[in-house]
């Protein structure tokens, strides 16, 4: 039976779809829910626009939602998601590039040289890689080092879902940890008035658990489908990988000096874009630089006809535009409810429904809905911007620290990220590497769940031990 046969009783929606039914909600939702807002107020001193949660009101919503509102806010979504949509175009670009090159390709067969026998070492050491990356705020600026890192999962034997997992749970568990993640962390606690990037030693503790069941489950995954190929996710396409893979008769890239100092020249991109990010202040437009920069040094140095060059930067920025798509359609969903003036109101009753509970009750439904709301706000940033300066006061008046509260959000807000359909960063990562979005669900909704768990426990013990500074 094949895979299409399989499926033949329901075809999961493509991800323009899955957007267009979740802006449609938020069409219902605007009806049911009477739209309110929260006084807001610019810090003279941060430039942030911050809540002021004594003063709410409920209001007329001001311009409901029309026929033609809807179908601008999927333009108005592109263009607001521009910098990170143009910084994955100029990435991908460039890697197109040394992609054409060759240098990928002989890199990859030096490192499977060197990895005969010790195939589960680069895996852990490539999770752990990317848990890095993500860590530091590697969300998006991540997808576009997917598929290098799969070519070389996936040269080693094994299935694509094992590729893509090494490397996208990995982004998945460093953002969520967040020890240097500005856009969660880094952006909560200057809300609630904690020193940027404090209880750093409890955050590297929690990404280390978080590595560790993500190495277990991955690892179990892909010692059962190498051993019997039939038990993949994508068993088909996993057979037919593995018999091209022994008919394959290929010329071996010669590894080179120029293509090694390209490689080389990869890394320092990836260093040189943390080190921006995190102590210069970088955005996306300076990251975007970085790549335009990375493509006329592989110009240089491979000795690339510059013409040729410029056209093959068209095309990998090309690949990445339905997914660059995707991105501004999740975008959109957060417009409308703009819009409708549903966001405030929602989070009003919620302070008030947890005003009289107890302390790890209130700790469970906090982490729940921050959850949920990753469903309609995926930005890490801009959902703190909604909910820290509730949660902030919240735990004041319940007797947890704000620590913990930022410990909350941080935990609720990362590994969704990576699972919910209308993250455009997830859809951007899966249309990349050609991952159908119900086979990852399939593959990751227990993992997930594990480490949900994990990360409730550990919000326990952070409420317990005081996790300071208060």
């Amino acid at each position: 039976m094949s895979k299409k046969e399989k499926r033949k009783g329901f075809n999961f929606p493509h991800v323009y779809i899955m957007f267009l039914l979740v802006m449609l909600l938020v069409i219902v939702l605007s009806w049911i829910v009477p739209s309110g807002q929260y006084e807001r107020n610019v810090n003279p001193e941060t430039g942030i626009t911050e809540l002021n949660t004594e003063v709410f009101e409920y209001v007329d919503q001001a311009k409901p939602i029309g026929f033609m509102d809807f179908f601008t806010a999927l333009h108005n979504g592109v263009v607001q998601s521009a910098d990170i949509i143009v910084m994955l175009l100029f990435a991908s670009g460039a890697l197109y590039i040394l992609e054409k090159s060759g240098a990928i390709t002989a890199g990859i067969h030096k490192l499977l040289r060197v990895a005969g026998g010790k195939e589960k070492l680069i895996i852990i050491v490539l999770l752990t890689l990317f848990s890095v990356m993500g860590t530091i705020g590697f969300g998006e600026g991540g997808i576009p080092f997917i598929p290098l890192a799969m070519a070389v999962v996936m040269g080693m034997g094994y299935d694509r879902i094992t590729a893509f997992a090494t490397s996208t749970v990995g982004l998945a568990i460093g953002f969520t940890a967040g020890a240097v993640n500005f856009y969660t962390t880094g952006v909560s606690q200057s809300i609630v008035g904690l020193p940027i990037y404090s209880g750093l030693v409890f955050r590297i503790v929690a990404l280390v658990i978080f590595i560790v069941i993500s190495m277990v489950y991955i690892l179990r995954y892909a010692n059962k489908t190498k051993a019997n190929p039939m038990k993949s996710i994508v068993a088909e396409e996993y057979i037919e990988q593995l018999e091209n893979t022994k008919k394959a008769e290929y010329v071996e890239e010669e590894f080179t000096l120029p293509r090694k100092i390209a490689l080389l020249g990869l890394v320092a991109v990836l260093v040189g874009g943390a080190y921006g990010a995190i102590q210069l202040g970088w955005g996306m437009p300076q990251l975007s630089a970085v790549y335009a920069i990375y493509a006329v040094f592989l110009v240089i140095m491979l000795r690339l006809d510059p013409s040729e060059a410029a056209v093959t930067f068209g095309t990998g920025a090309a690949r990445l535009l339905p997914t660059a798509l995707a991105i501004g359609f999740a975008r959109s969903v957060m417009i409308l409810m703009d819009q409708a003036q549903i966001i405030d109101p929602a989070v009003h009753a919620l302070s008030g429904l947890l005003s009289n509970t107890g302390s790890v009750i209130t700790l469970l439904v906090l982490f729940l809905v921050v959850i949920f709301f990753n469903f309609f706000v995926v930005s890490g940033s801009g959902k703190a911007m909604i909910l820290m300066p509730i949660m902030g006061p919240l735990g004041k008046i319940l007797g947890i620290n704000q620590q913990v509260m930022v410990v909350v959000y941080q935990f609720g807000d990362g590994f969704t990220n990576y699972l919910w359909p209308t993250s455009g960063g997830l859809m951007a990562a899966l249309g990349m590497a050609n991952v159908n979005y119900a086979d990852w669900v399939k593959f990751s909704l227990k993992l997930f769940m594990l480490l949900h768990f994990a990360a409730f426990v550990l919000i326990i013990v952070a409420h317990y031990i005081g996790l300071g500074p208060a």
